[in-house]
Order: C-alpha cells, then structure tokens, then sequence
C-alpha cells in the first residue's frame, strides 16, 4: 500500500507545468546576485555605524578610557640566603679598598694665601702725632688727655651764644702731652666718618668767628689759615685777659688740636702745622 504522503504530492504536482530549465538557472542567478548585494549593503551599513560611534566618542572629553587589562603578577625568586660560613676576611690588603683623603696644599706663604678677614682698625696710631723729636730738647711726652679744659670748645662758654660741636662723626681720639719746665703742649687727634673731618674744620671757623662773648673784653678770632695739611687755621682767644692759642690741623678724616703756648705767633704756628701734617699721614691714606 503506497505512503498517503506521496500520493498526495503526487496528486498537486500532477498536472503542474515547469518552467524550462535555462529559465530556472536565470532565476537562481539573479536571486544570488540579489542576496550578495544586500550582503554588501548591509556591511556598508554596519561600518558607518560604529565610525559616527567612534567618532561621537572621540568628542567626548568625560569619556570613560578603555579598562585595562589585569596585571599579571610574575613571581619572585627567593633571595638567596647568604653562605653564614664564608669567610668574611677579604683578601689582600684591607686598606687598599678604602680612599684615601687628599692632603692640602702646602701654604706657599705668598699674598695670595695670607687674606685676612680682620676689619682694619679704626684707632688713632700712636704715630700720628707728635713725637718727642719734633719739640725742643728739655720736654717730656707723656699719654693723657692733658690738664684742665684747655681744647677750644671748652672756650666756647664763654660765648653768650649757642655754637655747634666738633665732634662731627668722631670714631677714635688719641690725646699726647708734652712737659718742659717753663711751658706745656697739648695735642688731640681725632678720626672722623665720611665728611666729618671737613665739617669739623668748618666749625672750628664758625666758633671763631660766631662767638658773641659774655663778657666785655673776651674775643675769639682767627689769626691765619693755610699753615700745613689738607686744611688748617690758627684761632687766638682772650678769655678773662688771658691769651690762647689754638691750632688745627686736617689730613684726609685726621683733625689734630693743639693747644700751643698763648704768645704764639703765625709764623710759629706755621711751624708746628709743618710738624704736624706728616705725623697725620700715619693714620690716613689720603696723604
């Protein structure tokens, strides 16, 4: 008995007419070329799709990067333990391994090598003032501010007026006296910072000149100018109807005071500035 499954395709496709066999191979042709070009669209499509992703992506400064892959972690070796039975000695002359340090040059004693940090000093050498050799024989020197007010600012109460003081910017003082039997000297070198010694020498006129006395009969005058030095002037004074003498004497920031014997003359003063002016250059470079 035949299967009820053929029988009935037998019975639909009995009477059915085929289609030639070339046009059955157009047919399959055309739908292969038809299925490969949808094929090729739709990859067409696929690729503009994930570049417009891409490229939104690239604009997008937040965007979040790539996950990294995980680490991989290598094992370490063991650390070798050190052979405890080694001989720690090394071999050979301990010393040779260590470095030696460098001698230092020998001092060769030159200028070069002798720079010395000390600040000269600012003190009135002993040398710039007078010496015993430059008085007549019969005095004696000795160290100290002299006897009695005899400098001429000490005058100056006399006068009835107000006077400004030498003692512009004085950084160091040295006194010297001299002793004879009938008469006595007294010099006072002052040094002075920046312009003070030429101020002082200024004051010195201005007292000469300025003093209004208290009293009837005192007077303080300059009796001559350029005797020796850079700057120098000899002030005479009446004081109570007693004489003095006063000079002064510049080198450089050096001023030097002296109180001379009250009958001195300009000519004799002129002397002692001629005495005086070298003595100074010992304790200034301005000479």
């Amino acid at each position: 008995m035949p299967d009820p499954l053929f029988s009935t395709l037998r019975q639909e496709t009995e009477h059915l007419i085929w289609a030639p066999v070339e046009q059955v191979r157009r047919r399959g042709r055309q739908r292969t070329r038809r299925t490969r070009i949808a094929a090729v669209l739709a990859s067409a499509a696929a690729v503009a799709v994930v570049a417009s992703g891409v490229v939104a992506l690239a604009g997008r400064p937040d965007a979040a990067p790539p996950p990294l892959p995980p680490a991989t972690v290598v094992p370490s070796a063991p650390t070798p333990t050190p052979d405890r039975t080694a001989d720690p000695t090394p071999t050979g002359d301990p010393t040779s391994s260590r470095t030696t340090p460098s001698s230092p040059p020998a001092d060769s004693g030159g200028p070069a090598n002798q720079t010395s940090s000390r600040t000269p000093s600012r003190a009135v050498p002993a040398a710039a003032t007078l010496q015993l050799a430059d008085l007549p024989h019969g005095f004696t020197m000795s160290q100290g501010k002299g006897a009695g007010d005899w400098t001429l600012e000490s005058a100056t109460i006399y006068c009835d007026n107000r006077l400004p003081p030498l003692a512009v910017g004085v950084v160091a003082t040295r006194f010297v006296q001299f002793d004879s039997p009938t008469d006595w000297l007294v010099e006072r070198v002052t040094r002075h910072s920046g312009t003070g010694a030429a101020t002082s020498m200024q004051r010195v006129r201005r007292m000469a000149t300025d003093c209004v006395p208290a009293r009837s009969g005192d007077s303080l005058s300059i009796m001559a100018e350029g005797l020796g030095g850079a700057d120098s002037v000899l002030v005479g004074g009446e004081i109570e109807g007693i004489p003095s003498r006063w000079l002064f004497v510049r080198q450089g920031n050096l001023v030097a005071q002296l109180r001379l014997d009250h009958q001195t003359t300009p000519a004799e003063a002129r002397h002692y500035a001629k005495l005086v002016a070298p003595r100074l250059c010992a304790g200034t470079d301005a000479c």
